[in-house]
């Protein structure tokens, strides 16, 4: 038959350089119905050793533990009668995250949480979520938490721990605290902020540290030196802003606030109709981030260049009538040379729009950058509108002189007795303190974690923590605004949080953490009505009305040039013989905290699409000048210091600028994260945390084999992705319809009439998506979705019902890059249902592909005829001869599949079945709303929306109906429920070639 589709030329996608360059590898990928070894059984995995891997993944401490605390939350020594066996109930809750804080809305079945999501009144997740939330309930169900104290190796008991610290304690008290110190995490909590100055109080002379391998030190410390004033605190508005300027801030992803961050900058790109306004985002960025993904011009540049290029802009501002305080005289530093037009551009753009600009830097630049990030900031107009400031409070901030001062203290044998609250630093201190080594000087070492980590294998003791969903706190979120931490759960192990652990250091008698918080909050909200008021935030999750007040601070020119003269920045221009290194968090598994978290190990890069791995990132120039390939092994050497680490190239990175990704390479951090990837703190030192100047590599003849899904279920040829301008979408508002001419699609089936009843389907806005991967931890912890493993993804197996696809198009230096959510379409003529031989896959009455799980027989047919690639296959028995205890830690509303089924995405119809439920018990009809999908409800962006397409009112109707929707794949007249809006960006006409 004759194929008389057509296809307009537009933008050649690609997805990583092996296809760019169509290597042999790349050609294997796309000729193959699957990658290689992802049909075959004969891998060597034994079932215990995949048993092991699932077990991280579900298994719980014990039944004897799964119990509601006895703070008359939820009693259940008598269940109360309104409570239904099989019906969930929600409580909020708040996750403490360092400085920031998220607030939580908590599924629970029978006092047993299985699901959060984001709580629309806390206004650091807006009811929207990211990655680290959504994964946050494995931590809770982590069978590799410490369950008993441990002294000197053995297992001892609390009992023990209080006979012993009650004889430090007279000893101490008696000398005030001399040679005592505490270590602890940063936090921001009215009830801890209240118990350490209780601590401090009993031992005047001990001494507090507060430390994190990650944090905003830099920004506090620049905003400070330029505005003359303490302790201040910034909150972006990205929605009020049309022109951004990032210069290496990934705020979308792992910057602090990323989830208000994302909300708000999407917020000033939603495009309705061809009226709307779109914000305009440049990046200034050494290495591709999702940030840089979504801008709008992008210019890759070394980290260190980035104060040059400051200094260049502020020169460039001063043409356009822009006068920066403190920095009028300021000379460019030599050998620095930007592109003129474009940085000129920029200028005018910023000036054009005072007090609609915003221009940010990220936290690993130093804090002469943050300091003139706040001088361009005040010259533009942009303080007390899309940039404000708050005095911090509450809070244990992080300064990266405190390790040094207690290592230095240890040595000189000021410190003789230390205490770690829920810290780590003999993994992540810099390596050139010598920490481990010191640690071993001190008469007495008490470690309070989560996980016999590396820091609590080197103590005297070691004490089981609570996980925040187990426990009683509070915190501070960015604005100030005050939050509730109550727990879910009691504690599964017995542990002690941070407050009641201070508490009994303070005054050696154990108090639990309810009878802690609450007298906190009574001098918060004062004795008369506070028990109303106190239950009154348990169910909203935050105080209304509690943010602090903003400050207007102004730019001191005179502080800001003492400032930069006493504190030069180093300026050596990036080379060959002269390679910088930036260490960055990573987005899975951050500093390493979330090392032992399987969801979060497994969950693909953003840009690299590694999983269960690190690498030194390089671009293909700089790999080219050092003769090293994908998957070469080499060693790093910074100052004397080493570590082996594997190479992945990628586009739009800087020539001779190298990132490492922190939190990998851990020795004791459980089953899972024990030994995964490599540990880049081994090179980091205290002078330089952030980048550095001077990394040499070596090359070795070894290959270290990494996991990479970039080019797993190719579709490349065909116009998935459909993007353009904001100027010309506004000429031709249905471009994304156009891209392909087909003739009239007949069907060789009759028509089914879908116009009665519920008919569902969703809508994605490539506008809005940023490429998170919220989404697809939220869909693996709704339903059931198992991890499996690097051999397993590496072999092409990955199990994730929704997959996020990244590609890159145009100039292979400098590229541009755009993500698009996969899963199933639900098409109305499905092609998997055609070729199921025992129709285990089939259409219901409301447009639904369901599957009959125990119908099918693992031909995976369905799977070679679905072009969209999205059914995925159970290869191994993930839940045989696994304990039943360990359906405790997944949704009973989703069935548990077994071994040689087909599985995929469900549009969620167990919420489908538990809405139409809840109706008929009301005797209602459905209304639009009371079914979320799990992705729609996590995303932080409002990319998704999901609903009744029959009813013209419904959100997902009235999406449908955008211009800028297309169905991926439609000319195959199989009738995707599924539908993008095509994605537009906004780049200045100044500079757009042709």
């Amino acid at each position: 038959m004759k194929n008389d589709t057509k296809i307009k030329p537009g933008k050649e996608y690609w997805r990583s350089l092996n296809q760019l360059a169509d290597t042999p590898e790349f050609k294997d990928f796309l000729h193959r119905e699957f990658p290689e070894g992802a049909s075959e059984l004969s891998d060597g995995m034994s079932r215990r050793k995949f048993l092991t891997l699932m077990g991280a993944s579900m298994a719980l401490a014990g039944l004897v533990s799964c119990r509601r605390p006895v703070e008359k939350i939820l009693p259940y020594v008598k269940a109360p009668e309104e409570i239904i066996p099989g019906v969930p109930r929600y409580y909020a809750t708040t996750m403490p995250f360092g400085q920031n804080s998220y607030g939580m809305v908590v599924e629970t079945h029978e006092g047993r949480p299985t699901k959060i999501e984001g709580n629309e009144k806390h206004p650091s997740s807006l009811g929207g979520s990211n990655a680290w939330m959504q994964a946050a309930i494995l931590g809770l169900y982590d069978p590799d938490r410490s369950q008993l104290p441990i002294e000197n190796g053995s297992e001892s008991s609390w009992d023990n721990f209080v006979k012993y610290w009650q004889g430090l304690y007279t000893e101490y008290t008696a000398n005030q605290g001399k040679g005592l110190a505490v270590l602890s995490e940063s936090a921001a909590s009215p009830t801890l902020f209240r118990l350490q100055r209780e601590f401090l109080s009993t031992f005047p002379q001990a001494k507090w540290y507060v430390y994190e391998p990650v944090g905003d030190e830099n920004i506090r410390s620049g905003i400070a030196a330029a505005a003359k004033q303490d302790n201040l605190v910034p909150m972006y508005s990205y929605d009020k802003a049309r022109v951004i300027l990032s210069l290496e801030s990934d705020f979308i992803t792992t910057e602090s606030e990323n989830i208000v961050n994302a909300r708000g900058f999407i917020d000033g790109r939603r495009v309705s109709s061809v009226k709307d306004e779109m914000n305009r985002l440049y990046v200034i960025e050494s290495a591709f981030t999702l940030t840089g993904g979504m801008a709008d011009h992008r210019k890759k540049l070394p980290a260190h260049h980035v104060f040059a290029f400051a200094v260049t802009l502020i020169k460039e501002l001063q043409k356009e009538g822009i006068l920066v305080a403190g920095l009028d005289n300021s000379e460019i530093p030599a050998d620095f040379s930007f592109d003129n037009k474009w940085i000129a551009t920029l200028a005018r753009d910023l000036a054009a729009n005072q007090g609609q600009s915003l221009v940010i830097a990220g936290r690993h630049q130093p804090a002469q950058v943050h300091a003139i990030v706040f001088a361009i900031n005040d010259a533009l107009a942009n303080t007390g509108k899309t940039v404000s400031y708050r005095k911090a409070k509450y809070e244990l901030f992080d300064h990266s002189a405190d390790i040094s001062n207690l290592t230095a203290g240890i040595n000189e044998g000021m410190v003789e007795s230390l205490i770690m609250l829920g810290t780590n630093p003999v993994y992540h201190a810099p390596a050139d303190l010598g920490f481990s080594g010191a640690l071993k000087k001190l008469k007495h070492t008490i470690h309070l974690g989560l996980l016999t980590d590396e820091t609590a294998q080197k103590c005297e003791w070691h004490l089981p923590q609570a996980h925040f969903l187990e426990s009683w706190g509070d915190a501070q979120a960015f604005d100030g605004t005050l939050s509730i931490i109550q727990p879910m759960i009691a504690p599964l192990f017995d542990g002690h949080s941070n407050i009641e652990m201070v508490n009994f250091l303070t005054t050696a008698r154990e108090v639990s953490g309810y009878e802690l918080v609450r007298p906190t909050w009574e001098s918060v909200l004062g004795k008369s009505g506070f028990e109303k008021k106190w239950r009154r935030i348990l169910h909203d999750g935050v105080l209304e009305n509690s943010q602090l007040p903003q400050i207007k601070p102004v730019a001191s020119s005179n502080s800001l040039t003492a400032y930069l003269s006493e504190n030069p920045v180093m300026t050596k221009k990036v080379s060959r013989e002269n390679m910088e290194v930036i260490f960055k968090p990573s987005p899975a598994v951050f500093d390493g905290r979330f090392a032992n978290n399987g969801w979060l190990q497994e969950l693909p890069d953003g840009v690299s699409k590694l999983a269960w791995d690190n690498a030194v990132l390089m671009s293909h120039t700089t790999a080219g000048v050092l003769g090293v390939k994908n998957e070469d092994l080499v060693i790093l050497n910074l100052n004397g210091r080493e570590t082996p680490m594997p190479v992945w190239i990628l586009p739009g990175y800087a020539d001779y600028s190298l990132t490492l990704t922190l939190g990998y390479g851990r020795t004791s951090a459980g089953r899972i994260g024990t030994g995964v990837g490599f540990n880049a703190y081994r090179i980091r030192s205290a002078n330089h945390p952030d980048m550095a100047y001077g990394l040499a590599i070596r090359k070795t003849i070894d290959t270290y084999p990494m996991a990479n899904t970039q080019d797993h279920s190719s579709m490349e040829g065909r116009p998935l992705i459909r993007e353009s301008s904001i100027t010309k979408y506004r000429e031709n508002p249905d471009f994304a319809q156009k891209m392909v001419e087909h003739p009239p699609l007949i069907s060789l089936w009759d028509e089914h009439s879908y116009e009665e009843g519920n008919q569902w389907g969703m809508t994605i806005d490539l506008n809005a998506c940023t490429g998170c991967n919220t989404c697809t931890i939220a869909c693996q912890s709704e339903n059931n979705i198992p991890i499996i493993g690097k051999e397993q993804v590496k072999n092409g197996r990955e199990m994730h019902w929704l997959r996020l696809d990244r590609y890159f198009s145009g100039d292979v230096d400098d590229p541009e890059m755009v993500y698009q959510p996969v899963g199933c379409q639900h098409c109305e003529n499905a092609p998997c249902e055609q070729v199921c031989p025992v129709a285990a896959t089939v259409h219901d009455s409301e447009g639904l592909n369901v599957m009959t799980y125990n119908r099918c027989i693992g031909t995976r047919y369905c799977s070679n005829n679905c072009p969209y690639k999205v059914r995925r296959f159970n290869f191994f028995n993930y839940t045989n001869e696994l304990p039943e205890i360990m359906q405790m830690a997944q949704n009973p509303d989703v069935t548990v599949r077994s071994r040689g089924v087909m599985e995929k995405c469900t549009y969620c119809l167990q919420r489908i079945s538990a809405a139409k439920i809840n109706a008929k018990k009301e005797n209602e009809t459905l209304q639009d709303g009371d079914v979320i999908a799990a992705c729609q409800q996590a995303c932080p962006t409002n990319a998704i929306e999901f609903g009744n397409i029959n009813d013209p009112q419904s959100r997902v109707s009235k999406s449908k109906k955008n211009e800028r929707r297309y169905e991926m794949l439609a000319e195959l007249n199989i009738r995707p429920r599924t539908s993008y809006l095509a994605k537009l960006r906004n780049p200045n006409p100044d500079l757009v070639d042709g």
